[in-house]
């Protein structure tokens, strides 16, 4: 180990001797510092989105690099957080990322211990199916007195924290529109 190269690369001696007094720029990089690029210079393009944990709806900028995120930060244009991100939305990138998320529909038949991978367009004809015959089997055109009610029982709409009010609208339309009453949100914040 070469003494003097080391004691000339040190970052007190480079602070105290060069243009950096403060020691905030080069005087404090090491050369392999100086070739790290941050993950957010090489994106092919950034996505704005809303944090998908609570009701607050941070902003988030979603970096993109040939098809995948790779790295989501707080939006400094966001009025509602300006910027900022909790420990939670600051670690949204390894939700997306995390290699035990789960990208394809499982169904689980009745009475069966194991789960089967199925379509998307299977799954979604099936619960499509359920929510017909379910309306159809709880409809109510009238009470015992012949008022009408036009309503169902049988499906019921609880909305997450993470929904939007365009979103929570479409939903609400969709759900009056097929009779039903039970229709909640539970981030009434």
């Amino acid at each position: 180990m070469d003494i003097k190269k080391t004691f000339l690369e040190w970052p007190v001696l480079r602070q105290l001797t060069g243009g950096d007094p403060l020691g905030r720029g080069n005087a404090v990089q090491s050369p392999r510092t100086r070739a790290i690029t941050p993950r957010t210079a090489t994106a092919d393009k950034v996505v704005q989105s809303v944090c998908p944990y609570c009701a607050v709806g941070c902003g988030q900028r979603v970096f993109v690099k040939d098809g995948h995120v790779t790295q989501i930060e707080g939006d400094p244009d966001s009025p509602v957080s300006r910027g900022r991100l909790c420990p939670k939305g600051s670690a949204s990138e390894q939700l997306v990322n995390s290699p035990g998320r789960a990208t394809t529909m499982l169904y689980r038949r009745p009475r069966s211990r194991q789960w089967e991978r199925i379509g998307v367009e299977q799954a979604t004809d099936m619960i499509a199916d359920r929510m017909v015959e379910s309306r159809r089997k709880r409809w109510q055109d009238t009470d015992d007195e012949g008022r009408p009610l036009r309503r169902t029982m049988g499906i019921a709409a609880l909305g997450g924290a993470t929904l939007d009010n365009e979103e929570n609208y479409l939903i609400k339309k969709l759900f009056t529109a097929l009779g039903a009453i039970q229709i909640e949100n539970q981030a009434r914040i």
